[in-house]
């Protein structure tokens, strides 16, 4: 069966049920195998559901012309694209040696009860915490490349499906 020839309905379901496998895996991970997230973590897991949020809006709307579904992948799209710079900014400060201090800096709690939400985010993306370790690996990727990978794929599926020709 041809994914590619699913209804726009249909396809943006299967983008949201993977975003929420994604997420339901991620939390087994912290929840069952004890792998505390990092804040760039916690990041990219608000962006699987922001971009899970869209593929389900999408879904249930089903909009019957052309622009509505552009407009679906292009807000999937973004939302891809926010995952993107996040999971990106995570690899390169996964791969930075440890003899330089790449990290991300104090737990989100504490900085969530210290500066503000804007302050929070530029500290988090500026690297200073533990987003530095790497816990879990599958394949010789790390979660964040296996998020920036997801992400890439789900950008393209959006895109695709959204611009597609229609019947």
């Amino acid at each position: 069966m041809n994914p590619f020839r699913w209804p726009f309905r249909a396809q943006f379901l299967l983008g949201f049920l993977i975003c929420a496998g994604l997420l339901a895996y991620a939390i087994f991970l912290q929840l069952q195998m004890g792998l505390e997230p990092c804040p760039l973590c916690i990041f990219q897991r608000i962006a699987f559901a922001a971009l899970g949020l869209v593929f389900l809006i999408g879904a249930l709307h089903g909009p019957s012309n052309r622009p509505g579904r552009v407009t679906y992948g292009v807000l999937a799209f973004i939302a891809a694209g926010v995952g993107i710079g996040i999971a990106a900014r995570h690899v390169y400060v996964q791969m930075i040696p440890p003899e330089f201090g790449a990290t991300c800096g104090p737990p989100l709690a504490f900085l969530s009860e210290t500066m503000g939400p804007f302050e929070v985010f530029r500290t988090v993306l500026t690297g200073t915490g533990n987003c530095g370790n790497i816990d879990w690996t599958f394949l010789g990727l790390t979660m964040p490349m296996w998020s920036l990978a997801w992400f890439a794929l789900l950008a393209a599926w959006a895109l695709l499906v959204s611009l597609r020709r229609m019947r």
